[in-house]
């Protein structure tokens, strides 16, 4: 298999783990990836190997692979990091941002506030639609900052945040709506400390909500 087809097989696999399609502990059995992914093992297995060193699967040794675990105690220690990388590259990005950066993260801002319009919470095609543009907004937000490696960083984390969301479904409506258009406003006006306040409760609210909606599962399960 050639080098584009095994990251699209990457690609394909890490998206099914972030967006719940694989669940959390999920064995990954390769004679079974073979025929949802249209990969040799050869591939499949370091495709895994991959996904392992990034953190989304776990490798148990004999027995292959598995998606990995989630706990609260990890999804708080995600927050925190998404907080201290992200506000690092903000900061970096209100200070280098030019008049072509204004204009991506107006643009961003505004296919993110037409999808959070339309109640992605109700539709499975919209909840993609709203978390990639959620992504594309927050990466707009820092793309200033002069550092690949910093938003390399930040989107690894954002996307292990971002799969505690979707195994929830959480979404925050007019809270989280608002905030992103405060967020918008703050990098247009320069202001890094409001920016930041904002951007501290954003992801305190995220991880509040993820929380309540974990309880509320566990509850109707039992």
């Amino acid at each position: 298999m050639s080098q584009s087809l095994s990251q699209e097989v990457y690609d394909r696999i890490r998206a099914d783990i972030i967006f719940g399609r694989l669940l959390p502990s999920h064995r990954l059995r390769l004679e079974d990836l073979r025929g949802v992914y249209g990969a040799s093992v050869p591939t499949l297995r370091e495709v895994l190997n991959r996904l392992a060193g990034d953190g989304f699967v776990i490798a148990e040794g004999q027995r292959g692979f598995a998606v990995a675990p989630v706990s609260v105690a990890n999804l708080h220690e995600l927050a925190n990091l998404r907080q201290l990388v992200e506000m690092d590259a903000l900061e970096k990005s209100f200070e280098a941002g030019d008049m072509a950066w204004e204009e991506r993260v107006v643009a961003a801002h505004h296919k993110l506030a037409r999808i959070e319009g339309r109640d992605p919470a109700a539709d499975a095609v919209l909840r993609d639609q709203w978390k990639r543009f959620d992504w594309g907004f927050h990466q707009a937000l820092i793309s200033a900052c002069g550092s690949r490696e910093l938003m390399a960083v930040h989107a690894m984390v954002f996307d292990k945040y971002l799969r505690y969301q979707m195994l929830f479904l959480t979404y925050r409506g007019a809270v989280s709506a608002l905030e992103h258009r405060q967020l918008m406003e703050a990098a247009l006006a320069r202001d890094i400390d409001v920016a930041k306040d904002i951007l501290a409760r954003h992801i305190a609210g995220g991880v509040e909500h993820a929380l309540a909606a974990q309880l509320g599962q566990g509850a109707a399960a039992g």
